[in-house]
């Protein structure tokens, strides 16, 4: 057994283990990040498909919030590409630039009762005009209209955003993201695939004093007296001993769990955990053609398909993520249910049917790669709205990620958001002096 002393160990190289372990490098820790894969990025990370760097989830980075404000505060290159317009709507066979019309301007294009709808949003505006916690955001929009355009973007909203269909997100959790986090949000394609900006990180990390082990598992952390102190990591075939006095965990509450060990924990937090435990599902066709296929030169939405949310057409603004001459696309869905068990062999089919009838062209293309996040790989870990906190019974113990995210966000942005609430948390706690 080796010995190694740090100030922090952060578990999982992901979206949250990166933003958090910057930001504590960047304070003076002593910061050890552990990954199990041999790259980093986790579930939003890039692999290379025959020249292609094809996404294997996450596939937008958030510009102008607390992403990009956390690269600039650690110093780590942010190279994100917006494509203008950002998104493009498919409504009636027609692809509608709504940037600057607003939710006014796309509920006017799919439905006379439209105002109606722009009423209750800006209802929502106000605290006293939000649903209760038990009414999804179909049964929300339902109010206002039975019209299966309307129901078919919010539902793709809803999946684009949260990874969850409209009749499992709640509708106070939607509405909470899209009238006070700004209704079309700021997005861009890293050049290198998403893995670009993880790879920055990684670099801001190790220029900072922290240390990566890649390809190592954190097979269990040792608490004594209430508190971890320390943990077990498989390494290059060997059993490696490190001490800690500060411990994240990125790899979800339930794998935390798990970690401290069963008996290390109350008995209602393990419930809690259990509850909680309710991962979400997609499904994505990479796909690739020498001719264009999408006009959008970011995102492509849809008002009424069976099950496909958004096509991301990449080499508009990124052509480095393709070989010279070629097309680099993903069309994505969200399958019935969206929680939970689902048939994946006729959910990935509704997907292609999709993406045969709305992308002219598709059946000539080269499907690349068809991915399906779910169960203990899921695109979240937690149903927007039903996450745990991020602290646990155990005081120098943290959870960050989708498992924990803030009351109305998603993706990689919620990961930032948890990094930051918890590195502020344990600067005030365990300031840098103390750790040592």
């Amino acid at each position: 057994m080796s010995n190694h002393d740090y100030d922090a160990l952060v578990i999982g190289a992901g979206a949250g283990g990166l933003f958090t372990a910057a930001r504590l490098t960047h304070l003076g820790y002593r910061t050890l990040v552990v990954e199990r894969l041999d790259q980093v990025g986790g579930r939003a990370s890039t692999r290379d498909i025959d020249g292609f760097k094809v996404n294997n989830g996450a596939i937008v980075i958030e510009v102008d919030g607390i992403t990009q404000q956390t690269f600039e505060e650690v110093g780590a290159k942010f190279d994100v590409r917006r494509p203008s317009p950002p998104i493009l709507y498919r409504i009636g066979g027609k692809d509608i630039d709504v940037t600057g019309g607003g939710w006014g301007f796309l509920l006017s294009k799919l439905t006379k009762q439209g105002a109606k709808l722009v009423s209750g949003l800006g209802a929502a505006r106000k605290d006293d005009g939000l649903p209760e916690d038990q009414m999804t955001t179909a049964e929300w929009v339902s109010k206002y209209t039975k019209n299966e355009s309307v129901h078919g973007i919010f539902r793709n909203m809803c999946g684009s955003v949260f990874a969850v269909g409209s009749e499992d997100l709640p509708a106070k959790v939607f509405l909470t993201y899209f009238t006070r986090r700004s209704a079309f949000k700021k997005f861009g394609f890293c050049p290198e695939g998403t893995v670009g900006v993880w790879n920055s990180l990684a670099e801001n990390i190790t220029a900072g004093g922290g240390d990566i082990w890649m390809s190592s598992s954190v097979r269990s952390l040792t608490v004594s007296e209430g508190r971890v102190t320390g943990a077990v990591i498989e390494r290059g075939g060997e059993s490696v001993e490190v001490t800690t006095r500060i411990a994240v965990s990125d790899t979800g509450p339930a794998a935390t769990v798990g970690l401290v060990g069963a008996d290390n924990l109350p008995d209602d937090y393990r419930d809690e955990v259990r509850r909680g435990d309710r991962p979400t599902a997609m499904i994505t066709v990479n796909f690739a053609s020498r001719e264009r296929l999408v006009d959008a030169p970011g995102m492509l939405s849809f008002a009424k398909t069976r099950r496909l949310c958004y096509v991301a057409n990449f080499t508009d603004v990124c052509p480095e993520m393709a070989p010279e001459g070629w097309h680099l696309y993903a069309g994505t869905s969200v399958p019935k249910p969206s929680v939970g068990d689902f048939d994946e062999a006729a959910e990935t089919e509704l997907l292609l049917a999709d993406l045969r009838d709305e992308i002219a062209g598709f059946g000539s293309a080269r499907i690349l790669s068809t991915v399906v996040t779910r169960d203990d790989w899921p695109p979240q870990r937690a149903v927007a709205g039903f996450d745990l906190p991020h602290t646990t019974p155990i005081p120098n113990l943290w959870n960050v990620g989708d498992g924990v995210k803030e009351y109305g966000n998603g993706g990689t942005t919620a990961c930032a958001e948890t990094a930051k609430l918890v590195v502020e948390q344990i600067a005030q706690q365990y300031p840098v002096a103390a750790t040592r």
